[in-house]
Parts: structure tokens; sequence; C-alpha cells
């Protein structure tokens, strides 16, 4: 018995409070300050986030108030016990489990606030009420995706400070993201395509768009497909990816629509009515609603007329509308060429009969020949 080392009593905490108040009293105004001031922050997201308008544009406020309002108690807490403990000096084994607790709640904090940090600019990205139906599509799986990848980093910076070797881990976690990604590589793509198509906005519900031979109206924009009412009538389905893929013209995003139409004239037509083309289609234009007259001119000469356009602006959207404004052109323009005696010219072929030294002969072209009367 008198070989062992007396067993030394351990320190109370009384005692211990005693011995260090000054520390535990500065630790412990410190803590309460920081922790009302986290309190009164928290409370301002809160009253940011209540005066959200649904279906608004979100400001950059309302998305530093959803990231305040994710402030949880237990990081207070464990700020709050790391901060006095700072002070006060508490024994080893104390100061080590507030450290342990202080990196996770740090690290589980850090992710919530990045989650909503993200969730909230993608929010106020396409949040403008024009795509609730993708977007509440693309939210759930985007929230999904953001919280296994944020709160997966979280869990490896913990266990990194507690003193696991995370190199395996991290190297598994890598190879299971590829295998992953390799197996679902076709709903990725369509699933980042719709997201593209969110952030983008080529187009939105509603919009009239035209790729390759099919025009239609945008009627949902979904995570693997978008849907279109072609204007027969029918539903046009196409994926996400093959729709980015194409060359896109949004109809509804125009702020005119420039028409054509060609014409050919007769050569027998004179230059000076051919110079006054302008004048002439004027009134037929723009005496139709929204229409403008661009230019009307010659452009070359044609196998059996003088070819021609008219070109014209109409800053009207409704696509049956600017076909009945092209209709109501059409027939001004064929008015106003029959008040002048213009003539349209249309596909012909003339054949010349030539006599054996070349000159033309009747009926074709009168001649100086053909036209003297014969001699007695």
């Amino acid at each position: 018995m008198n070989g062992l080392n007396p067993i030394r009593p351990t320190q109370s905490v009384l005692s211990w409070l005693i011995a260090n108040r000054e520390g535990v009293l500065v630790g412990a105004l410190v803590a309460a300050a920081i922790v009302a001031l986290m309190l009164v922050a928290r409370w301002i997201g809160h009253r940011m986030v209540a005066g959200e308008t649904a279906g608004q544009h979100l400001g950059w406020r309302s998305v530093l108030g959803r990231v305040l309002a994710k402030t949880t108690i237990f990081f207070m807490v464990m700020a709050a016990l790391d901060i006095v403990a700072t002070y006060a000096q508490p024994p080893a084994r104390f100061q080590h489990l507030v450290d342990i607790g202080f990196i996770i709640a740090f690290a589980l904090q850090g992710a919530i606030w990045l989650r909503e940090l993200i969730l909230a600019l993608i929010a106020r990205r396409v949040g403008d009420g024009t795509t609730e139906s993708a977007l509440g599509n693309a939210t759930a799986i985007i929230r999904v995706l953001v919280s296994i990848t944020l709160f997966a980093l979280a869990i490896v910076v913990i266990l990194d400070n507690l003193g696991v070797n995370v190199t395996a881990l991290v190297a598994g976690l890598g190879i299971g993201g590829i295998a992953i990604g390799l197996a679902a590589q076709g709903i990725f793509a369509d699933l980042f395509a719709a997201l593209s198509i969110l952030f983008d906005k080529p187009f939105r519900k509603g919009d009239v768009v035209r790729y390759g031979t099919t025009t239609g109206t945008v009627e949902r924009i979904g995570l693997k497909t978008t849907r279109l009412r072609g204007n027969g009538g029918e539903q046009v389905i196409m994926a996400n990816t093959k729709l980015l893929e194409q060359e896109l013209h949004n109809v509804t995003d125009a702020r005119m629509r420039r028409s054509w139409l060609t014409f050919g004239l007769v050569y027998q037509t004179s230059p000076d009515t051919i110079a006054r083309l302008p004048e002439i289609v004027t009134e037929a234009v723009e005496s139709v609603k929204n229409c403008k007259l661009v230019r009307c001119c010659a452009t070359g000469f044609g196998a059996s007329s003088v070819d021609c356009e008219l070109v014209y602006d109409d800053r009207t959207r409704d696509l049956d509308t600017i076909a009945r404004h092209k209709s109501e052109i059409v027939v001004g323009v064929k008015r106003a060429f029959e008040r002048e005696g213009i003539a349209f010219a249309y596909p012909t072929q003339t054949s010349f009969t030539a006599a054996p030294d070349g000159t033309f002969v009747m009926p074709y072209m009168r001649t100086d020949q053909s036209e003297a009367k014969p001699q007695a």
C-alpha cells in the first residue's frame, strides 16, 4: 500500500468557478452579447422573409433574410460555451469537449447557411412567377442535391478535425459520384438543361417559339421535357437537351415581325414606274394597323420578269393577326398595281422565228420587209 501513489482529489465545479470567477464573468458577458446579436439577426431575417411578396422577384434583402433566419440555437449555445471557455480556462477535458462541440456546430451551421444562400439565389434568379411549376419541381431536387453535397462536406470537415483520416472516405465518395454520374448521365443532362432554361430564360411559359420546322406555344417546362402546343393544335414534347441543341427562335420576344413579299414585273414595265414602286405601295402597307414599309425595290433580272421585293415591319405579335395583315397588304398592292396599269409577270417562254439572213419574221416581231405590201 505504501508504494501506491495517493489519489488526488478532483477540483470541484464550485471551487473552479470561484477561482476563475473573473474570466467566467467576462466570458459570459461576451457570450451573452454575441448570442443576443445572433438572436436579433435571426429575428430580422424572419421579418425579411415574412415581408416577401409571393410571386415577386426576390432582392438581396430577401436572400440575406433567408440566410439569417436559419441560424440555429445549437450553434448559438456552442458559440457561447466556446467563448466562455476561452476566457475561463476550464480543465483540458472540458475544453476539448467544447472545441469538438463547436466544430460540429460550426460545420453544420455553415452547411445550413450555404444551402439557404444557394437556394435563395436560385429563387431570386427564377422566382418571378412565370415558371412556378418547373421551379417547384426543380427546387425539390436542387434542395436534395445541395443538402447532400454540403452536409457531406460538413461531415468530412468534422471527421478531419476529430483526427480521423478522411483520405479514403473522400476517394470513395469521388468514385461513387463518378459511378452515379455515368449511370444517370442522361437524367442529369436533361436536369441541367432544365436548370439552364430556368436560369438563362431563353423562353418562358406562354412564349411562342420556333425550332426546326416546329412552331408552338410553351405550355410547361419540366425537368426532362418541355411541352409546346403546335399551331395545328397538337402537343409537341421535346427533351430539354435536344431543344437547347437546336437554333431556337423566340417569336414572342420579337419587338416586330419583318415580312418579305417577292414578286415579278413584266419587262415591258417602264424604268420610271419601277423607281416609283415605294410611292405606289406605301398606302397599301401603312393603311394596315401596326405595319410600316421598309423598302420596295427591284432586286434583279429574272428569266421572265424584273424581280422585286416588298419588305415591311409588323409590330403585332399574334400570328393569326400577322397572317391577316399580310393578306390585306397583298390585296392592297394588287389594287394599287391595277390602278397604275402595272402587270405582274409569270413564268413564260417566247419563241422567235428568224429568216435565213437572221432577221425576225412574223408573227413574233414585225420587220420592214414583212410590213411591205406585195406589188401588184
